[in-house]
């Protein structure tokens, strides 16, 4: 039913004229604000967001924002806190601009379509596959047949594997059993004779050495090719990078120098980042796991590095049997203005006082830290977990505590 309202003449022109004034200061908001973002737009082009995790091999983002590389930049930065399940979708959907990460992780997905470009390289190697010491597993292909805990299907150190595996013609589906356990307990997983081998990031790699528990068989940071490729390069949004090059440059050389302070001065980063509160751990364990990584930027070595995943990882049946690796590497790395070898080799840091590992020193701190291990499972799950403990694993984070005398009663 319509209803008509009839109002006085007086009141209607009063209505009409109020009507008339709210139509031109909608129309005045309208244009200033377009006007306001059209100027912001220019005068915010130097705000970079940087994604970030919370790792150990994350240090040079750190190091950047604290020694104001970012600002020796005309950068306004701004961190954005991510996890694992949403990280690479969250880069590709314009969350965050520029992070650095694995290499082999971002691959599959830029096959796939997802716009992101990587641009320079941060550092090299993190991951390994390790045998039990009381196995008779020295090679890759003595690994056929055998059980390998990881610490989910599709992290990180899993790609590597499979990686491995298929270049040296082990099928990863047919011949290997996977099991999935918390980074921090693939040592008790070995003690139990759950797994025969494991794969794993820096620093459960080096503790279990330490502990005496494994023997390397395929190792990042010494076994060819591996040993001169970048497992981390920085990478970023490509919608961004395309509408603000400059900035792109400039916070890809922020997080290079930071690269660099971080080698220079391993032990300080370390420290830093925990006393930051940049990621939950201790400046021992932190310090152990960056002594090992080696974070000396390159750009034309991050290309290779590109191309020569791209070739293994197809053999490994981790990309599409039809792609052109080729054209895949050319089209996820891209070259910046100003962001070149030449300009990495010029480039100068600090040298702080007390900040470097000395030789001999990594070994004292895992023996400390082997000795100092009084915690229970999930204790020392939540603090030697912290490279893959977000991961979309099978493993329950929050699951209960259990005690080292019940872990080895189930034996």
């Amino acid at each position: 039913m319509l209803i008509v309202v009839l109002l006085q003449p007086s009141f209607q022109i009063m209505l009409f004229a109020k009507l008339i004034m709210a139509a031109a200061l909608i129309a005045l908001l309208l244009s200033s604000g377009c006007k306001k973002n059209s100027g912001s737009a220019a005068a915010v082009s130097n705000k970079v967001r940087v994604g970030y995790i919370g790792l150990t091999c994350e240090a040079p983002i750190f190091s950047a924002i604290e020694k104001g590389f970012f600002k020796e930049e005309g950068l306004d930065v701004e961190l954005v806190k991510c996890s694992w399940a949403n990280y690479k979708d969250t880069l590709a959907l314009g969350g965050y601009d520029i992070t650095h990460h694995l290499v082999m992780y971002f691959l599959k997905p830029i096959e796939q379509g997802l716009d992101v470009r990587f641009l320079a390289g941060i550092h090299r190697g993190c991951l390994r596959v390790q045998a039990g010491v009381k196995t008779n597993i020295h090679t890759i292909q003595d690994l056929k047949g055998k059980r390998i805990g990881v610490p989910g299907m599709g992290t990180p150190p899993f790609v590597f594997a499979n990686r491995v595996f298929g270049t040296h013609g082990v099928d990863a589906g047919k011949d290997i059993t996977w099991k999935v356990f918390p980074a921090g307990e693939l040592g008790l997983a070995i003690d139990k004779g759950e797994v025969d081998a494991v794969c794993d990031a820096e620093p459960i790699g080096t503790l279990l050495i330490a502990e005496g528990k494994v023997r390397n068989i395929a190792d990042q940071a010494v076994d060819e090719p591996y040993n001169s490729e970048y497992c981390c390069e920085v990478i970023a949004n490509g919608k961004w990078v395309d509408a603000n090059p400059k900035a792109a440059a400039a916070a890809t050389r922020a997080l290079l120098k930071g690269a660099k302070w971080v080698e220079t001065n391993p032990k300080a980063a370390a420290r830093m980042a925990v006393e930051k509160k940049y990621l939950a751990s201790t400046p021992e364990l932190n310090t152990v796991a960056i002594s090992r990584l080696r974070y000396i930027p390159s750009i034309s070595l991050a290309e290779e590095s590109v191309h020569s995943a791209a070739r293994e990882m197809k053999v490994a049946r981790m990309l599409s049997p039809e792609i052109d690796t080729e054209a895949l590497a050319k089209r996820a790395f891209m070259h910046l203005p100003g962001v070149t070898d030449e300009w990495i080799k010029s480039l100068k840091v600090e040298t702080v006082a007390g900040g470097q590992v000395s030789p001999g020193e990594d070994i004292r701190l895992y023996a400390e830290l082997i000795q100092s291990d009084t915690e229970d499972s999930c204790c020392r799950r939540k603090m030697f977990d912290q490279p893959d403990q977000e991961a979309p694993n099978l493993a329950d984070p929050d699951a209960p505590c259990l005690d080292k005398s019940m872990m080895a009663s189930q034996k």
